[in-house]
């Protein structure tokens, strides 16, 4: 009886990665801050030979510590950085808030980047970011975006443990970093004030029960605040002084409070609107 031979094994995740990457002579890769588009920038920079451009677009979307934390990479790693407005709050589509806005963020910033370099443009999508609805593909479709962590098979499981093996302690266990927009119920349009605001009580909120899914939610009921239940444990009545200070702050701001509950991914996002 003949022997079937053995399947030939499948590369490991970073070298699949490394290979992906490796096939470009030139690249940029849109760094927004965030665990994801940090990892790939670090892994593009230990390439040797490629040509690699770090685009990082600040704007009233981005939180501050983003953008420090990018700038501090960036030295760390000697990376050429540029940094730009992307510009999107220009842009009345986006400002309106609907249900793709995020596609006419993604079109103003790649159109930017465009505009800064002929290389290849790459994003830190992985593959766990393609099972939700996310018109921000679309928009990096239509420019000719690359996706190396998709390229190479990779989720954010893989991204978390390549920022380990590169020891970026700082963003290895990094929360979820979207922009402050998506914190403005679909419909709402997207106010600079009101984007300050968001930012404000969550690094508020932060400093009283460490770093988490932290989201202060503007929706048609009021503002929410919205944490992690594990957040709250700890000595004292955390809830309470959480609502405490919310309500403080919204009173000082004539806004309305409209309470507290457990953190909810994507909450502020209306799918209905996709049928309205």
């Amino acid at each position: 009886m003949s022997e079937i031979a053995a399947p030939p094994a499948r590369p490991m995740p970073l070298v699949r990665l490394k290979a992906a990457l490796a096939r470009h002579r030139h690249l940029a890769i849109a760094v927004s801050g965030g665990v994801d588009s940090l990892t790939l920038a670090h892994v593009a920079g230990s390439i040797e030979g490629l040509d690699l451009l770090v685009v990082h677009a600040t704007g009233p979307a981005v939180p501050r510590q983003a953008t420090e934390r990018v700038r501090r990479h960036a030295v760390d790693a000697g990376w050429r950085l540029r940094v730009t407005d992307a510009g999107e709050y220009s842009d009345p589509d986006y400002r309106r808030n609907p249900v793709d806005r995020c596609f006419f963020c993604k079109n103003n910033l790649y159109a930017r980047v465009r505009g800064l370099t002929d290389a290849p443009i790459a994003s830190g999508t992985n593959l766990d970011d393609l099972g939700d609805y996310r018109p921000g593909l679309i928009a990096a479709d239509e420019h000719g975006v690359v996706h190396p962590f998709v390229e190479a098979g990779i989720d954010k499981a893989n991204v978390r443990r390549f920022a380990s093996h590169f020891g970026l302690d700082d963003i290895a266990e990094l929360p979820a970093q979207p922009c402050l927009a998506s914190r403005v119920e679909t419909g709402i349009a997207i106010d600079a004030a009101d984007l300050a605001f968001i930012a404000r009580v969550e690094a508020d909120v932060a400093a009283i029960i460490g770093p988490g899914d932290i989201r202060c939610r503007l929706t048609a009921a009021g503002v929410r605040l919205e944490v992690p239940p594990d957040l709250l444990r700890g000595p004292g009545d955390v809830g309470r002084q959480l609502d405490d200070l919310l309500a403080a702050r919204c009173a000082a701001d004539h806004r309305f409070y409209a309470g507290r509950r457990d953190y909810s991914r994507g909450s502020a996002f209306l799918t209905e609107s996709l049928t309205a």
